[in-house]
């Protein structure tokens, strides 16, 4: 892993407006993928009592990090929420540490698609920099539980694909994965086929979509057929005349960390 020089700072929004956050938040601007070539701003959301104790706590890696906590960043000022959503966690005992990496624009979706044969995804170079660059630099620098099962990834759209990949093909390090309202239909499909004969992998999947949107039932029965339990370690939401919207995906947000959250 490429050293990087601790520079977190607490985060503010460089344009004319009043952030939107909850709780404190650390940003460190430019860390470098040697992976991808690139450099990516990252944000970490701290638990309210973080500051105040010794404890250490899970961590969530989130895509699209400029959607999850200020609506100043997020596309068409339309944020999840997630400041909030763990401030209120938080009173029913739930605490994680939130990592979200920002995306890149138009390499959006190039880096959140997993599968080299279809439009040149650089998926697994991406998935290479969250887990040999970017969560060195967290478990670092931060008082984290860094065992898989109290590590996840989350995302929605095509961060719902990464995120479900990653599951399943970098299980060393993720326990738990948060799926929201995923472009599964990338390459005809791909990840059917990319993960049906894999086996069981204990952790937990949330898996969620809108009913008007793309379905994700389809892969709900794969994982059941594999061995995952419903409402058990599988999670499969569908919301009543939702769209692939961000104040979709900040909605069932609450219920979806609640369920993936290990609790202390």
């Amino acid at each position: 892993m490429q050293q990087q020089v601790s520079e977190w700072q607490v985060y503010r929004h460089a344009v004319e407006h009043e952030p939107t956050i909850s709780g404190r938040l650390r940003v460190m601007r430019g860390v470098h993928s040697p992976q991808l070539d690139v450099a990516r701003d990252v944000i970490v959301y701290l638990p309210p009592s973080y500051h105040d104790s010794d404890k250490r706590y899970p961590v969530v890696y989130m895509q699209d990090g400029q959607n999850l906590f200020d609506a100043g960043t997020a596309f068409a000022g339309q944020e999840w929420h997630v400041d909030e959503t763990m401030e209120m966690l938080a009173t029913e005992g739930i605490e994680a540490i939130i990592v979200g990496v920002y995306h890149g624009g138009e390499q959006r979706i190039a880096e959140y698609n997993p599968f080299p044969h279809v439009w040149r995804g650089r998926g697994q170079l991406y998935l290479d920099f969250l887990t040999q660059t970017i969560k060195p630099l967290i478990d670092r620098d931060f008082r984290t539980k860094p065992d898989r099962a109290n590590t996840g990834i989350l995302g929605s759209s095509m961060g719902g694909l990464i995120s479900m990949y990653a599951y399943f093909h970098r299980s060393e390090t993720f326990g738990f994965a948060g799926v929201m309202s995923p472009s599964f239909w990338i390459g005809s499909g791909a990840i059917y086929a990319n993960i049906q004969d894999i086996p069981f992998i204990e952790g937990k999947i949330y898996l969620d979509n809108g009913t008007r949107e793309t379905s994700a039932r389809r892969m709900n029965a794969l994982l059941i057929k594999k061995g995952y339990t419903p409402c058990g370690n599988l999670l499969y939401v569908v919301e009543q005349d939702a769209e692939h919207t961000e104040s979709a995906w900040a909605r069932r947000m609450p219920d979806a960390l609640r369920f993936l959250i290990p609790r202390a």
